[in-house]
Parts: C-alpha cells; sequence; structure tokens
C-alpha cells in the first residue's frame, strides 16, 4: 500500500490544495460543468479521510475564488446550491469524525442561506480537535491583503497602534488564516501549474506539487502520493544543504543525549 511508505514523523502540518479539473473531467465525459462538480464532492470525503488518516493538522480546500463570481451565472448558481446541498449533508459527518471546519473568504458574497448553514456547521464543529478543514469560499489572496491594510491603516486611524508597530507578527494576525500554521505543501490538480491568487502570502515557503489527474479522479493514494513527494524534498527556508544537514544532525545527537 502507498499509504505503509509515509514517515508519520514528516507529514505536512498544513496541507492546501487547489481542487482543480473539475469542468473538463465533465466535458470527457460529454456532460456539462456541474457534473463534474458534483462528482468532485466525493473527492472532498476521500481526501478529508486521508488528511485525517496520517495526521495532517489542517487542511485548506480553494472551493471558489471571488474570480469565480464571473463564470456563467447558471454554473454560479448550480455551485452554490452544490454547497448548500453538501454542507448539509456533510455537518454531521463532519462532526462525528471529530472534524473542526473553518471558513476563510469574502463571506458577505455568499447567499445568506449557505452562509447561515456554513455558520451553523462551524458552531456545531467548534469543540472538535481532530483535522481542521479551512474551506475557502468566495476567496483571493489579492483581496485578503488589501484587506488586512484597510484594517492596519483603520487601526492608525483610530490611534490603536502606530506605525512603528507594524511587523510581520502583526500583519498575520489579520490574515484569514491568523493562528494557523502556513501551508508546507501546496497540491493543485487538474495540470495546470500556477497558485491561481490562492494563500499567496501564506505560499511564500510552501512546497508545490502539480499533478494532471482531474480533480474527481484524485483518491487516497494520489493524497499519499503528494505526501511522500512532499517528504523526499529538502526544505531550506534560505538557507544551504550543508547549513540544513548539520542542523539535523545537531537535533537528533541532542535527541541521543
Amino acid at each position: 500500500m502507498i499509504k505503509n511508505q509515509i514517515d508519520y514523523n514528516k507529514v505536512p502540518e498544513h496541507v492546501a490544495i487547489i481542487m482543480d479539473g473539475n469542468g473538463r473531467w465533465a466535458n470527457e465525459k460529454g456532460e456539462d460543468r456541474l457534473y463534474g462538480h458534483y462528482h468532485g464532492i466525493n473527492t472532498v470525503r476521500a481526501v478529508v479521510e486521508a488528511a485525517a488518516e496520517v495526521k495532517v493538522k489542517y487542511l485548506t480546500l480553494y472551493a471558489f475564488s471571488i474570480e469565480n463570481w464571473d463564470r456563467p451565472a447558471e454554473e454560479v448558481e448550480g455551485l452554490m446550491n452544490l454547497l448548500l446541498e453538501t454542507i448539509q449533508k456533510e455537518t454531521k459527518y463532519l462532526h462525528q469524525n471529530n472534524v473542526k471546519l473553518h471558513l476563510i473568504g469574502d463571506l458577505l458574497k455568499l447567499p445568506e442561506t449557505a452562509r447561515n448553514n456554513f455558520l451553523n456547521a462551524i458552531k456545531v464543529t467548534e469543540n472538535n480537535t481532530g483535522l481542521n478543514l479551512v474551506m475557502a469560499l468566495s476567496y483571493s489572496s489579492k483581496w485578503e491583503i488589501l484587506n488586512v491594510v484597510k484594517k492596519i491603516c483603520t487601526e492608525i486611524e483610530n490611534k490603536s497602534i502606530t506605525i512603528n508597530q507594524i511587523n510581520q507578527k502583526l500583519f498575520e494576525s489579520y490574515l484569514c488564516t491568523a493562528g494557523m500554521s502556513e501551508p508546507a505543501l501546496l497540491i493543485r490538480t487538474g495540470g495546470e501549474q500556477r497558485v491561481s491568487n490562492f494563500l499567496l502570502y501564506q505560499l511564500a515557503y510552501s512546497e508545490l506539487y502539480f499533478t494532471n489527474t482531474l480533480w474527481p479522479d484524485f483518491n487516497k493514494d494520489e493524497f499519499f502520493k503528494a505526501i511522500i513527494d512532499f517528504q523526499n524534498r529538502q526544505r531550506r527556508f534560505g538557507k544551504t544543504s550543508q547549513q540544513i544537514i548539520s542542523m539535523n544532525i545537531s537535533e537528533n545527537a541532542s535527541s541521543n543525549i
């Protein structure tokens, strides 16, 4: 089994996924795009289960971008109905499996019924201690960063903070992902190799994994392959390979004392 190749001491704490390829998957089958989105829901559940099995702490899924509002009205309406239907069905499942739900994005753009159902799911799962499932809905990173700038400027205008107090820690406290670790691994399905306005600030040192597999065909084994690929990389964070090797030797020596 592919899963047996995973080193549980090196599982990324936070995995983010751009779920791409639903439309093309449907087109290949002679169906409309919504057919692909409906089948993509099965993949979401499988990946949530896989992430929980290997003890990922945060799983962030790019479900709907702010730019997606510009898609044909019929597709947008269908997607919103699908989101509403899904959260109504899956809230009980998430709670029973100790999954804690989070939402990031410009939630005021969501239809009121869908927004309220998601907020209810957050309330139901708020005390769960297992996987943190972060759904990015009506989200874009440029919107997020501009929103942070506006909030900081408002704080300065209100004399709550001064310019000299602005640092990396303060800036990050205003991000949608405040309190979460940054993604160690970004997975994008569907063959495209770009980040599409997703977590641009948070992905500064993330490992990127691109696969040609379309989202409805992405299963647990595909997820585990991405984890294994991640574990075979050397994360340097600006340091040299020799520095990383020396640090690892020192850490191993300390742990053996």
